[in-house]
């Protein structure tokens, strides 16, 4: 526990001085209800992660995607910013911290009232058309999705990390999907990003920009295996930009690291925040 102790003194240090960029990922919301793959709570993947390749040139998979998304995704729509979420708007309100980039897809941060955030992969809460743009809300898509499979209420297993639940093909080989209304024939997609799916360039280019003009980097809940968030933390390290990380378990970005923390985010995030912010726990958002 004492060392824990002094890397948080470590860390209250470099938020104490400001300009911090903070970079989230799932171990943030494991405490919302939301598991992870890689953390000490996280969830085996029990299939094969759905790439943009296959969602648009396979309609078999396309249908089962959504079929095991329109009964998962409620549980990522229900859940509430816990109090690592809270701890970093605080720390944004009080001037602390300049900017969120984060990995998750939830809209937590924002929920929580964290006045500036980049959501690096796109949010679950919208759909977009691949073939106009238009873009509408999950919600609305809910509502066509259950006027089109009345009575679709299969029994599911916990939700994933990626929003959805394992149903097995014969379940989800029943489902109907829908297309855009806007354009009448466009195929939706969440407006989120999938894998062998780039990133924007232009929000690649703002987190690169905020990195830059960082005085730190506070990493949240993140193992950093994926590329596209560890490129920020090797970013900062090159241009000399401080990186601190907690996390519960190792991660790939630990070497770039002056101080890394192994502890709950639930409990290290609010202390920090409660130590330098100096803005009581229950302050209205």
């Amino acid at each position: 526990m004492d060392g824990v102790t002094e890397t948080i003194d470590a860390l209250a240090g470099l938020l104490a001085a400001g300009g911090v960029v903070v970079l989230s990922g799932a171990g943030l919301s494991t405490e919302s209800g939301i598991p992870d793959y890689r953390g000490p709570s996280g969830v085996a993947r029990r299939h094969t992660p759905m790439t943009f390749q296959t969602f648009t040139g396979d309609p078999v998979a396309r249908r089962r995607y959504w079929a095991r998304s329109h009964l998962g995704w409620r549980a990522v729509a229900g859940a509430a910013p816990n109090a690592g979420h809270r701890a970093v708007a605080r720390l944004q309100r009080a001037g602390l911290v300049d900017a969120v980039i984060t990995q998750n897809v939830d809209g937590l941060h924002t929920a929580a009232g964290s006045p500036s955030v980049v959501e690096l992969h796109g949010r679950l809460a919208e759909v977009v058309c691949l073939d106009c743009g238009n873009l509408i809300s999950r919600w609305e898509l809910d509502r066509r999705l259950r006027e089109a499979n009345p009575g679709f209420a299969a029994a599911a297993a916990a939700v994933n990390p990626d929003g959805d639940v394992d149903l097995p093909d014969e379940t989800a080989a029943g489902f109907t999907t829908v297309d855009c209304t806007f354009c009448g024939t466009g195929m939706l997609k969440p407006d989120v990003v999938f894998f062998g799916e780039a990133v924007p360039p232009a929000r690649v280019a703002r987190c690169f920009d905020l990195v830059d003009e960082a005085r730190s980097l506070l990493v949240l809940g993140s193992s950093l295996t994926v590329l596209s968030g560890r490129r920020f933390v090797i970013r900062a390290a090159r241009r000399g930009v401080p990186v601190a990380i907690v996390n519960q378990g190792a991660t790939r970005g630990d070497g770039y690291a002056a101080v890394t923390v192994d502890a709950p985010l639930g409990v290290v995030v609010p202390a920090l925040a409660d130590r330098v912010a100096g803005e009581p726990v229950g302050s209205p958002v």
